[in-house]
């Protein structure tokens, strides 16, 4: 057994539980030093595998790397996304507006912003001030994961989605002072002349196409390290706010899975927009949308 790897499926399973560590240590009977040395990659019994299993209400095949992984909290999520990043050189991403760990300093202080205005409003404000310190917390360690790995990327990126984003600037649906919402919708201009500015330039280790037609029902990504390969599908955008519930999030390494989604990744590549051309839907994208 790969007790590393163990360790982090059980540290995401218990974000997506919502259970403290003391409560799972405390229900399975050991201290909760001794739950996170789990976590670190401690050797663990098979009957420690099924009782935690059985708290977490999974699958023990799914703490094993076995099967299909769910998520239906974004926190948990951003910790599993970040750990299969640990170990992806090439990455695929079909789907959504922007590429996360290539995206600007822009975007996350928009996101900072708005998730702390949202957490202030919200009844339990210590709870969710902590929420949203996790969950920036989790997309800073990938941002700077990506600066120390450098694997290469291939995005390609919805039209639709990216025109939206313009409309509704960064964490759309959140209910937001007007001065908030308007860095939000500043933000998500400066993301997207970024992305123009990077289709244009075509930076060592990232290429960026556009499509143009009808997106894939989900995004999607292929993630590709040494020893395996990952699908992640998420319904969970880097924006979603951390409370979001509506939706669910997968990660498998089944080779059916891989083959499948690598299939359709290239073909939406030849067909997808391009260079110049891409560069031009999105400045047009711009001036379509350009504040008065």
């Amino acid at each position: 057994m790969r007790f590393a790897e163990i360790g982090q499926q059980l540290r995401a399973y218990r974000l997506e539980s919502g259970l403290r560590a003391e409560e799972i240590a405390a229900r399975l009977g050991v201290s909760r030093a001794a739950l996170y040395r789990y976590e670190k990659g401690e050797v663990i019994k098979l009957d420690t595998i099924r009782r935690l299993a059985e708290l977490l209400k999974i699958s023990p095949l799914s703490l094993l790397g076995i099967g299909v992984e769910y998520f239906g909290r974004p926190a948990a999520f951003q910790e599993r996304l970040r750990q299969v990043e640990e170990q992806a050189d090439q990455v695929l991403q079909v789907g959504g507006g922007l590429c996360y760990p290539v995206s600007t300093d822009a975007f996350d202080g928009a996101l900072a912003e708005a998730w702390t205005e949202a957490a202030d409003a919200s009844p339990d404000r210590l709870l969710a001030r902590t929420q949203v310190e996790q969950m920036l917390g989790l997309l800073t360690a990938r941002k700077k994961l990506h600066q120390s790995r450098r694997p290469n990327i291939i995005a390609l990126l919805g039209e639709a989605t990216i025109a939206r984003m313009l409309t509704e600037g960064v964490a759309p649906g959140l209910a937001l002072s007007e001065r908030a919402r308007m860095r939000c919708r500043l933000a998500a201009r400066a993301e997207v002349e970024a992305i123009a500015e990077q289709m244009e330039s075509v930076p060592i280790g990232l290429q960026i196409g556009l499509i143009a037609g009808g997106e894939p029902a989900g995004p999607f990504m292929v993630m590709r390290g040494r020893e395996r390969a990952h699908v992640v599908g998420s319904a969970f955008a880097p924006d979603t706010h951390p409370n979001a519930t509506a939706g669910v999030a997968f990660i498998t390494a089944a080779d059916e899975a891989v083959g499948t989604h690598q299939r359709v990744a290239e073909a939406a590549w030849r067909e997808a927009l391009k260079g110049a051309e891409a560069t031009a839907r999105i400045k047009a994208l711009l001036r379509s949308t350009a504040p008065e």
